[in-house]
């Protein structure tokens, strides 16, 4: 039998055995008889299936050890709940098989929805949300975005985007102009002002909800700097928006940051730029992570949003004269694939 498929017969019965006390506790009565679906999966190992039954719905987390860890998420859940921040209520869990009984937030993420029109609206809850999370105090033990951690991420374009997907090799040149690179993207990083860091403040994982939004997969959260959710919101994976009207939003959220006291630069001008350069390094790891998903664990679909990435960086690079060496690495790369159509 499929390793998924015994996970999922084992799910069946930590639920059977889970909900009649769930239901016992809350006097919702008996257990009504339910279906069980798939909800959704994305690029890591977890899964999420929605329980049906009467007038209850929940949704099921399977994230399978030692791929998966879920005392993350219970810690940061229980610590993002406490600032009146949606996120979902955890009613059983049993970390060492990697199982969680959540409430379910809702049907439809953002990017089932956001369009031209309701945009504005989406994004000023989601501005909301992220303030209120970057108000909460620094005192959960949680990692920082230090150098190592930075680093690390910077890596994976060369390693799974440059060597595994293109088969390319950086040359003496190359490295030391990725060197350089990474030495400047980090620096610009550790300069900023630190909050709490969701790292995944995408449409992709907030849902439609009340109160809205409701936030999904914050159990990477780690303290860093302070432009990088807000410049995560708005240069996403599967869409992308005007740059004239994401200046307009960014604009909108720095001017709330200021008034709530939460330490973003102190000019607009360098918060741009701070944020551009965030964006770069985010979108470099992803590029790896994309390609990486694809060549180890078998999910080619990513590499689809790559050239969104690019095209993210290109449109920094036109304005940040100081990237002028990742402008030349990333041509020296696109020489091979051009010459090989």
């Amino acid at each position: 039998m499929p390793e998924q498929d015994l996970r999922l017969q084992q799910l069946k019965v930590w639920l059977d055995e889970q909900l009649p006390i769930l239901f016992n506790a809350q006097d919702w009565g008996v257990v009504p008889p339910a279906t069980l679906t798939a909800a959704s999966s994305d690029a890591s190992f977890r899964r999420y299936f929605r329980w049906e039954g009467g007038a209850h719905t929940f949704v099921v987390m399977d994230a399978p050890p030692p791929q998966e860890n879920c005392k993350p998420f219970v810690d940061i859940a229980d610590l993002l709940a406490k600032s009146a921040i949606n996120v979902p209520k955890i009613y059983a869990e049993d970390l060492p098989r990697g199982f969680l009984l959540l409430n379910d937030l809702g049907r439809k993420t953002y990017l089932d929805v956001i369009d031209e029109q309701n945009a504005d609206q989406l994004f000023a809850d989601a501005i909301d949300a992220l303030l209120a999370f970057q108000q909460l105090p620094m005192d959960a033990p949680l990692p920082s975005y230090d150098v190592a951690l930075l680093r690390r991420e910077l890596e994976l374009f060369p390693e799974w985007y440059v060597r595994r997907h293109l088969g390319i090799e950086f040359d003496a040149h190359q490295q030391a102009l990725w060197q350089r690179v990474s030495e400047r993207l980090i620096d610009s990083a550790l300069a900023q002002p630190k909050v709490l860091v969701h790292r995944d403040y995408m449409p992709r994982n907030l849902m439609i909800s009340a109160p809205n939004p409701g936030v999904l997969d914050f159990q990477d959260a780690v303290y860093g700097p302070v432009t990088y959710d807000i410049t995560c919101l708005f240069k996403d994976a599967f869409l992308s928006w005007p740059q004239a009207r994401v200046r307009e939003w960014q604009r909108g959220y720095w001017q709330r940051a200021i008034t709530l006291g939460i330490p973003v630069q102190a000019d607009f001008d360098g918060f741009l730029r701070a944020s551009d350069l965030m964006g770069v390094q985010r979108h470099l790891k992803v590029i790896g992570i994309f390609a990486r998903i694809c060549h180890r664990d078998g999910k080619p679909r990513y590499l689809a949003d790559v050239p969104r990435f690019f095209a993210y960086i290109d449109a920094v690079l036109a304005d940040r004269p100081e990237l002028g060496e990742l402008a030349e690495l990333l041509a020296s790369l696109r020489q091979p694939a051009e010459a090989s159509v």
